[in-house]
Parts: structure tokens; C-alpha cells; sequence
């Protein structure tokens, strides 16, 4: 992660002017950092034309203009920052000194641009951009520092509010354990419910924010961890409640509490980058992460001879067929696959002795026969190591759709529950044995796919599926054990139900993941990543009920897979635009690409696969992806004030036209739906809307690619930033609603003010 505020490589571009901020402050989410792009993007332009030889009286104008506007938008962003200081007095101090700071170069800014009405801007008589080049370095510098641990500061906030959220789910969770009686049990659980939902949604939106990738996944893995231990909560304590001296009983309720803990520690770590103890986070190293690195310090060589010895390389390739033992030692891998690996390994070996001797040799005499023999010994060495790569991926995986395809029927967990029901002790402990087994069988499943996932994300996500799979094994023995004792408790047999399909449910899951690592291996796009976050709260979260997830069957999903397949061919086509684009980075390409992706996995709802599980999941998707296209329209309308007139009319109509789709997605995803027959119509109308706003998109890009290239080709010249609108502060004040206010005076009311700035380009 980069340590330095400004990291990302629109923020990252100032430094060839001498520009930088604090390097103490870290941007560790998106918001912060898209945030700070056309400030920085603003006094860039500033910079490069202080020396320009030739000045215009237009270009002065202009220059002018965008100072005024600098000093003007940092001003109104400096009076939320201290509307956000009055309402958090632990930050009062340093967001006022960061403010005033923040103010002051606004004003530096402006008094140093102030050139239009002067016939020479050079005199001495008045210093000026042009004549105190250090003096509007030093305020830009300043400017962006100030305005950067404003934004910093604001963050805080929010993790605050995770963390008050994480304090309230606690000691409701001391409460429930502690409860005594079903009536008591239900009114705090009601309680809980709702603090539950309102912790997903601010933790959903953090994993959305996140820029770690590897952060964002293991914060995926705590939210499911929570989110299926919920209802576990709920029947296990019933259970216990109906059942008081169960030793069974309480073994399984106390696997839930203690897991859901760990769970809600794990998030408050992420979100605030620490470890228990100062600890530091010893990640695992995977075959694949181990081959890559090798590979790179093998290929360095052509270039540097010298950069590492022949000792670190032995190390390395050590550590990797090491770790090749997992395969070898492991009693599922099959008889050919092990033979290959091992002999693999062994030519891995010969073939870095004679690397290491033709690489000492060039050392000591660099011929040209020496360097085409270190040529070939490189080629060598890395096709060896690719074959390695590939034998374990098809060891690991192999394995894997075996195993995922012999448990697919279910049958332990299916005799399991009968047996339960007709209370057969010794019946329940031989399938608990059998269940033991297979549980050992998925496990050494997940530690094989870890080392060949490929992505960090995959890789946490494969440790996820190990631990879930090693705590819910237990806590099926524990409730089918119960269910036996208690053979006509219908919440005994309820309490089974919902630990066995959370075991089903991972299966499923594997699956999916499976076909993920076997798109990264083959290049395709299993690299993509999901937004998933839990429902919203709502108007009826209190009922219990409420929280039964709702799920499409055979029937709607074969209606809908029509719709679906239109959907999954956009995602294709707007994702060829975006890679059309020289710029990655540019505002417009993030959005569209997030669209695609929350696309996506929308399409994989309507064939019954993907992170998005219930209608719920997907109608909060679809309001993601309507806000993610609002945000787009947006970026329209910055672009439209850089493109020449008669483009402009054109390029804010298909904005006008986004923004309404996107109203109209968002009404739609929001509105009630009661029963299955109203429940279907409104998961049609969504895929359907989604549908339109992605054809939109796939028109979208190219128009705004086409006049990007038009405008830079042109020759383009300096406009002033857009007016502000003096209604905007005034937003968060609404005394009807004290309790959003801390949330209004948030980054989005920071980023407002920051992101209407002009993108200006220096020509």
C-alpha cells in the first residue's frame, strides 16, 4: 500500500511539477483518492503554464479564471471541513488547523494568478505565477497536503462509525447470550437484527471504498462469515433455549457466538489497519506467488547480472518445492499427478545448477557465446518452472471438481437429518464419521487450490472456504447430536437445517471459486471482482422473518436466463470499450468498468451462480449500479465543459438520458414487492432497466473516447471551472434529520466540492 497521500497516478502526476503532500497520511480508499484527482489536475495545469513563453491575453484570462476558481471551491471545501470539526470536537483541532492551512493557499493561489489585468505579467512590481515560480510550488504543495488530511480526517469518521456499530452488535450479542426466556430472547434478537443490518451496510460500503484488494477480500470473508452466522444465532440459541441442559446445545451455540466474534474483530482490523498486540500479518505463501517472484528474479538476469546471488535464487526455489510437498504428502493427489510433480522438481533443480554455472561464467567473461548460453538457460529454467505451475493447477484442480462432484448429492448431511429425526444414536455417530472425513476431504482441497489461485483475493477467499468448512463440521455433529437426543423438537431439526445448508451453501460456492481460478489460469476474466454488500436496513428489519432470504427457482431462473444473456453480451461489449481507452484511469473508464462488473454478477443471479445469492442481494445491486451510473453522468458533465460547443449539446443529452434511467433503476430497486409472483416482476424490471442503462453505456464510450481524441487534437484552450452552487452546503443542515448529519458532513459532501472542478488539460 503507498505510503504517500498522493498514490494514485492521477494524484501521483504532480510530483513532475514538485508537487507532494504529507507523506505521513495514508489514502487507504477510493473516495479519498478520486477525490483529490482534479484539484490535482487544477493546479497542474497552473504549474506547466508558468512557463510558457508565449501568453495571450485568452490565455491569462483563462488562467485567472482557474486560480479563482481553486481559491472559490477550496473555500466552500473548507467550511464543510469545519462543519465536519464541529460536529466530531475529538478532530475539532487538527481539521481547524488543516482548514485554515487549506484557506491560506486557496488565497495564495489566487492573488498569484491574478495576471489578466496586468500588460506585463513579469513585473516586479507584482509577484505573480510567473514571477515567483517557488511561491506557487510551495502554496500548491501546501494546498493539497491541507486539503488531503482534511479528507484523511473526514475518514475517520466513518471508521468511527463501524467501530460504534461493531460495540453495539457486541454487548447485544452479551445480552443474547446471557437471555434466559423466549420472550426476551425474541425482543433483543429483534434489536440485534437491525444493528446487524445497519453494520453490513456500513461495511459494505467500505469494502466497496477499499483500494486493497487483498483487504477488500478478507473483508468479503468476515461479512459472510456474519451474515450466514446470523440465522445460525437465531436457531442455536432457540435451541439451547428449548433445550437448557444439551451439552450438545450449548457446544453449538458457543461455536456460533465464538465465530461471529472473530468475525467482527477481523472487520475492525481491516478497517482500521491494526493487529491485536502490534502483531504483523504473516500471509501464506502460495506455489503460484512463489513461481511468479522466481520467475522474475530468473528473467532480471538478462538485464543485471548482479542484482542477486546465487544463494537467494537456491533459497527460492527451495521455499517453492517445499511447498510442493502439500501436493506429494497428500494422500488425495493421484499416483500420476505426484510421480510428475516430483520429477518436475527434480529437473527444476538441474536446470538452475547449469543456470547458476553459465550465469557465474558471464559474470567473470561476457562473450557472446556466454550471453545466448544464459539465454537459453533462463528459457529453460522458466518453461521447467510453467510446467510445475501447470501439473499442480491440474492436481489441484482435478481434485476438485472430484470431490465437488462426488458430495454434490448431499447424502451424509440428508442421512444425517433422518437419522436425527428418528433419534438413532449410533446411526448420527456414524455419519458424523463419515462427515468428519469428507469435512478433512474439502479442507486439504482448499490448502492445495490456495497455491494455485493466482490472485491474492483468490487466495484469501480459498483460506475462507478452509475455515468455514473446518468450523461447520464440528457444529453439524454438535446439532445433529441434539436433534438426536431430542428427536421431536422441531427446533432441534430447524437448527440442523440452517448449519447443513450452510455447509451446501459452500459447496456452491467452491464451485464457483473453482471456475474462477481456471479463468485467472486461462486469462479469461475470473479476475473480475464483485461488489457484494448485505441488504439495506428497511422499513419491516425488525420482523424476524424478514431476514429469510428469498431465492429464484428452476422455473424463474429458466423466464429470466434470456434477459440474463443479453445483459452478460453488453458486459462484453462495454468491456472491449474500455480497453479501447489509452487511459485507464480516466473518471469515465472506472465507472463504466464498475458498471460491467456489478453487470456481471447480476447475470449470474439469473443462472442461479455468483456472490449474489437472494432477490435481496440483487435489488441492493442494482441501486449500487444505479448510483455507480449517476456518478458516471457526472464525470459527463465534467467532460462536456472541456469539449467544444457544438459537441457539448449532444454529450449532455446522453447524460440527461442516464440520469433518468438511473432514477428510474433505483425507484424500481427500492420499491416493495410482497409475495413471489410480485417479487419475480420487480427482479425482471430490475435486469430489464439494467439492461438499458448497459446498451446506453456500450453507445456512451465510444462518443466520449471519440471526443477526448478530437479535443486533444484540436487546439483546445483553458475554461473556467463550473459555477458553484451556493444551495450545496446548505444540504446537511436539514434539522429533520440530526441523525445523518455526521454522514451528509462526510467525504461525499468533501468530494462535491472537489470533483465539480474542471479537468484541464495544458496545451
Amino acid at each position: 500500500m503507498a505510503t504517500s497521500p498522493c498514490s494514485s497516478s492521477g494524484v501521483s502526476s504532480s510530483s513532475s511539477s514538485g508537487l507532494g503532500a504529507d507523506a505521513g497520511l495514508e489514502i487507504r480508499t477510493r473516495s479519498v483518492e478520486q477525490t483529490l484527482v482534479p484539484l490535482v489536475s487544477q493546479i497542474t495545469t497552473l504549474i506547466n503554464h508558468k512557463d510558457k513563453p508565449k501568453r495571450s491575453n485568452k490565455t491569462l484570462q483563462a488562467i485567472q479564471r482557474v486560480g479563482q476558481a481553486v481559491n472559490l471551491a477550496v473555500g466552500r471545501f473548507v467550511t464543510v471541513g469545519e462543519a465536519i470539526a464541529n460536529e466530531n470536537h475529538e478532530l475539532k483541532e487538527e481539521m481547524s488547523v488543516a482548514c485554515i492551512e487549506a484557506r491560506r493557499a486557496g488565497e495564495t493561489i489566487a492573488q498569484l494568478t491574478d495576471v489578466a489585468s496586468l500588460d506585463h505579467p513579469e513585473s516586479d512590481s507584482h509577484i505573480t505565477i510567473f514571477t515567483d515560480k517557488t511561491g506557487v510550488v510551495k502554496a500548491a504543495r501546501l494546498l493539497l497536503s491541507s486539503v488531503t488530511k482534511v479528507l484523511v480526517l473526514a475518514d475517520r469518521i466513518v471508521i468511527k462509525q463501524i467501530i460504534t456499530s461493531r460495540n453495539k452488535v457486541l454487548a447485544t450479542m452479551e445480552q443474547l447470550e446471557k437471555v434466559s426466556s423466549f420472550q426476551e430472547f425474541v425482543q433483543i434478537f429483534s434489536q440485534f437484527g437491525n444493528e446487524m443490518v445497519e453494520f453490513a451496510h456500513l461495511t459494505g460500503d467500505r469494502q466497496n471504498d477499499l483500494k486493497d484488494e487483498k483487504k477488500k477480500a478478507r473483508m468479503a470473508a468476515s461479512r459472510a462469515v456474519l451474515e450466514k452466522c446470523t440465522m445460525m444465532l437465531l436457531t442455536a440459541s432457540k435451541t439451547c433455549l428449548r433445550h437448557p441442559d444439551c451439552e450438545s446445545a450449548r457446544i453449538n451455540k458457543d461455536g456460533v457466538f465464538h465465530r461471529m466474534r472473530l468475525a467482527l474483530e477481523q472487520v475492525i482490523e481491516i478497517v482500521t489497519d491494526s493487529r491485536p498486540n502490534g502483531e504483523s500479518e504473516m500471509a501464506p505463501i502460495s506455489i503460484y506467488s512463489g513461481i511468479k517472484e522466481f520467475k522474475n528474479k530468473v528473467e532480471g538476469l538478462r538485464e543485471n547480472l548482479y542484482f542477486l546471488s546465487k544463494e537467494n535464487l537456491s533459497t527460492m526455489l527451495e521455499v517453492i518445492l517445499e511447498h510442493t510437498e502439500d501436493f506429494t504428502d497428500s494422500a488425495y493427489t493421484s499416483h500420476e499427478h505426484r510421480e510428475h510433480i516430483l520429477e518436475l522438481s527434480k529437473q527444476a533443480k538441474m536446470e538452475l545448477e547449469q543456470l547458476v554455472s553459465v550465469w557465474m561464467q558471464a559474470q567473470n567473461q561476457k562473450t557472446k557465446d556466454l550471453m545466448e548460453d544464459l539465454e537459453v538457460a533462463i528459457l529453460k529454467m522458466c518453461q521447467c518452472m510453467n510446467e510445475l505451475k501447470r501439473e499442480v493447477h491440474s492436481a489441484a484442480t482435478s481434485l476438485a471438481a472430484d470431490l465437488l462432484k462426488y458430495h454434490t448429492d448431499h447424502m451424509v448431511l440428508k442421512a444425517l437429518k433422518i437419522t436425527g429425526v428418528e433419534g438413532n444414536l449410533e446411526a448420527v455417530a456414524e455419519y458424523t464419521c463419515k462427515l468428519s472425513e469428507q469435512k478433512e476431504q474439502l479442507v486439504e482441497m482448499c490448502r492445495l487450490l490456495r497455491h494455485v489461485s493466482g490472485t491474492e483475493p483468490l487466495e484469501i477467499t480459498c483460506i475462507h472456504a478452509e475455515d468455514t468448512f473446518q468450523v461447520t463440521g464440528p457444529q453439524i455433529i454438535s446439532a445433529a447430536e441434539t436433534l438426536a437426543l431430542h428427536p421431536s423438537s422441531k427446533i432441534a431439526k430447524e437448527n440442523l437445517e440452517v448449519f447443513c445448508e450452510a455447509w451446501e451453501s459452500q459447496l456452491s460456492d467452491m464451485s464457483l471459486l473453482l471456475r474462477e481460478i481456471n479463468d485467472v489460469f486461462e486469462g479469461r476474466r475470473g479476475e473480475k471482482r464483485v461488489y457484494l454488500s448485505l441488504p439495506r436496513p428497511g422499513k419491516h428489519n425488525a420482523n424476524l422473518k424478514a431476514l429469510k432470504p428469498v431465492k429464484l427457482d428452476s422455473e424463474e431462473q429458466a423466464k429470466i436466463a434470456k434477459l440474463g444473456l443479453e445483459l452478460h453480451l453488453l458486459t462484453s461489449d462495454v468491456d472491449s470499450e474500455t480497453e479501447k481507452w489509452e487511459d485507464q484511469e480516466n473518471e469515465i473508464v472506472q465507472h463504466g468498468q464498475g458498471m460491467s462488473s456489478m453487470a456481471y454478477s447480476m447475470y449470474l443471479f439469473t443462472r442461479g451462480e455468483g456472490l449474489l445469492k437472494t432477490t435481496q442481494d440483487l435489488f441492493h445491486q442494482a441501486e449500487i449500479f444505479a448510483t455507480e451510473g449517476t456518478k458516471l453522468a457526472s464525470a459527463l458533465h465534467a467532460l462536456s465543459d472541456q469539449v467544444r460547443d457544438d459537441d457539448k449539446p449532444l454529450l449532455l443529452l446522453e447524460a440527461e438520458k442516464l440520469i433518468s434511467m438511473c432514477k428510474q433503476l433505483q425507484a424500481t430497486a427500492k420499491a416493495s414487492a410482497q409475495g413471489k409472483s410480485a417479487t419475480f416482476t420487480k427482479v425482471d424490471a430490475c435486469i430489464l432497466k439494467t439492461r438499458n442503462v448497459m446498451t446506453l453505456l456500450c453507445q456512451l464510450l465510444p462518443l466520449c473516447c471519440k471526443l477526448l481524441r478530437k479535443n486533444k487534437a484540436g487546439n483546445g484552450c483553458l475554461k473556467p471551472a463550473p459555477p458553484w452552487k451556493e444551495d450545496r452546503i446548505r444540504t446537511g443542515t436539514n434539522s429533520r434529520t440530526p441523525e445523518r448529519r455526521v454522514e451528509t458532513f462526510g467525504i461525499k459532501s468533501l468530494e462535491n466540492h472537489v470533483t465539480n472542478m474542471t479537468f484541464l488539460e495544458s496545451k
